[in-house]
């Protein structure tokens, strides 16, 4: 098959406590399947509005961000390297936490590990070669709001957020405007801490796909670390 696009996430395992929590708040799984919703006491609209952007893209940390394949590249192509990207890397642990990160919420890491943004920079240059380049007005439409390292890096690596401006984060909703953003804050945490453990183990890359053009993006394949 040719997808529209592939990524390379982490995501925890679906039948983690803190992937059903999640694929109930955005109200699809990983897969794509549609499960019902978990509003949070929210109205329905309101949490159409701010979960429409992380359901379309599913529950995950971004490694390697989306991606159109090159001319002569090929999925086939991208796994076998994931694959051997993954026997090369070690699994890391990660405590995690509810907070903001800009507008938007997210799940991110307590003191990340400097192995992890080498992690993601491992994952970010070894698939570069299977990388369409982005065409400009895909880097116009990027482009404007970031810094000039952001916009070499879009240009470089099709992606602003990679290497030092790396931030691991597992999306939880669109950008929110004050006082909204702080009342789900509060109801996020006060849903999801109880779900966490003291450490989750990021131990496989997972290969996702857009099998067309503006579909959800679905997992194709976990592969393990090490």
């Amino acid at each position: 098959m040719t997808p529209h696009r592939v990524a390379l996430y982490w995501t925890p395992p679906d039948a983690s406590p803190l992937a059903e929590f999640a694929a109930r708040w955005l109200g699809r799984d990983t897969l794509g399947r549609w499960v019902p919703p978990l509003r949070l006491g929210f109205d329905p609209a309101a949490w159409e509005a701010m979960t429409e952007a992380p359901r379309r893209y599913g529950f995950h940390a971004t490694l390697k961000a989306p991606f159109r394949l090159a001319e002569n590249a090929s999925l086939e192509a991208v796994e076998r390297a994931v694959e051997v990207l993954a026997r090369q890397l070690s699994p890391l642990p990660l405590a995690l936490t509810v907070e903001a990160l800009g507008a938007f919420l997210a799940l991110r890491p307590v003191d990340p590990p400097d192995a992890l943004a080498a992690l993601a920079g491992r994952c970010v240059e070894a698939l570069d070669r299977f990388r369409a380049p982005l065409t400009e007005a895909e880097i116009a439409k990027r482009g404007p709001n970031l810094s000039p390292r952001q916009q070499e890096h879009l240009r470089r690596w099709g992606y602003p957020y990679v290497f030092d401006d790396f931030r691991l984060h597992l999306t939880l909703t669109g950008p929110l405007a004050e006082p909204i953003r702080a009342d789900v804050l509060a109801r996020l945490r006060a849903a999801l801490t109880p779900l966490l453990p003291p450490t989750v183990l990021l131990a496989d890359l997972c290969l996702f796909i857009e099998p067309k053009p503006g579909e959800p993006l679905v997992l194709y394949r976990r592969i393990a670390l090490g």
